[in-house]
């Protein structure tokens, strides 16, 4: 079995895992992106389209990693394994809206919000008494950052003047450059594009809008605080796990060092990174303590403002970050104008890759 082999099973199985796993982790108010009153959580329309999306999903992924391996054994291009991942995602999002218009249907057809009490709960001490930024969370990708930087600059002058700046999934260098500095330092810039990037969204889901139960503002409002920290942390060790990985793969290009295992060193601390940060914000529960007297409300049934479930457009919603309606995390409010300045510098750091990486 090849390496190109082992990678892409590793990242299918991930995504399938994720995938799987997200109806179970998900708020139980807003299945598939559909928000129901508490009362409709285990309706049998929502736990027959749960049991279908599964089933659906779990086929799309044995015929990705069948075709693959198929197709790369046949033509014998490793570019039709990390393709059907592409395909693996893009079946994972038709399963979804499959799931997402059934739910919709069966509640348009019950009429699951007649007769409730719809309201909606602030927690005004977010601006006054804002939850703790994790600071010492901070050090670990700034430290790995800088001290690639001074590695690399310390090391230039001894570097080979040929350089293996791209591989092929099989550890094979297929891209060769003079020594220069865009060269040499390529992975370091896109390092410090993605540590300043991910460092930013961490510091800005603390301005995010909460997204608090009406019934249960009190509990939802603290679980909101301990989710919002943790989010922070996650992203912060991501963003630190993606740096080590860097600074493994550029030790590599400034050693001249050739190894069939080279695309593990950025690969295997990015998936890493990924699911460590899944499983730390999937056991955050909702199991709200101490459990306090309900309201009586329930949450505004505000679908129009997400598109198919997952996009998020509300002009008069000032907050650049929600809390995401389907998975984890936060989504950006595609109403808010700061939304195409986030999206303008994540087109910048993806072109400067290509510059850099695959424009040589």
């Amino acid at each position: 079995m090849t390496l190109a082999i082992v990678l892409c099973s590793a990242l299918l199985a991930l995504v399938l895992a994720i995938g799987l796993a997200l109806p179970s982790i998900a708020d139980p108010t807003v299945p598939f992106g559909v928000r129901i009153p508490p009362a409709h959580v285990s309706d049998p329309a929502i736990t027959k389209q749960i049991r279908l999306y599964r089933g659906r999903l779990l086929g799309s992924g044995v015929l990705a990693a069948a075709g693959s391996v198929t197709l790369y054994s046949v033509t014998g291009e490793t570019l039709m394994l990390p393709l059907s991942v592409l395909v693996l995602v893009g079946a994972w999002y038709g399963c979804f809206v499959l799931a997402h218009h059934g739910i919709r249907a069966a509640k348009a057809a019950g009429g699951w919000y007649e007769g409730t009490r719809q309201g909606i709960a602030v927690d005004t001490e977010l601006r006054t008494r804002p939850p703790r930024f994790p600071w010492l969370w901070l050090a670990p990708p700034l430290i790995i950052t800088i001290a690639t930087v001074l590695i690399g600059v310390v090391r230039y002058p001894s570097m080979p003047e040929i350089l293996a700046v791209h591989y092929t999934a099989n550890g094979v260098p297929d891209r060769l450059a003079v020594k220069s500095v865009s060269t040499a330092f390529s992975l370091v810039f896109v390092q410090v594009g993605l540590t300043a990037l991910l460092v930013g969204i961490a510091a800005a889901i603390f301005h995010s809008r909460a997204d608090l139960d009406p019934a249960r503002p009190a509990g939802s409002a603290r679980w909101f605080r301990r989710y919002t920290v943790l989010g922070a942390k996650a992203l912060l060790g991501l963003a630190a796990m993606i740096d080590l990985g860097m600074l493994a793969s550029s030790l590599l290009m400034w050693s001249g060092t050739i190894t069939p295992w080279a695309p593990l060193t950025i690969v295997v601390p990015v998936l890493a990174g990924v699911l460590v940060a899944v499983i730390v914000l999937a056991r955050n529960n909702r199991d709200w303590e101490p459990v306090e007297e309900g309201t009586g409300l329930v949450h505004r049934d505000d679908d129009k403002q997400w598109r198919g479930g997952l996009l998020y457009i509300n002009r008069a919603d000032h907050a650049l970050f929600v809390p995401r309606r389907y998975g984890l995390g936060w989504t950006v409010n595609a109403g808010n104008p700061q939304a195409a300045i986030l999206l303008a510098g994540i087109a910048g750091l993806i072109t400067l890759l290509i510059v850099l990486r695959l424009g040589r």
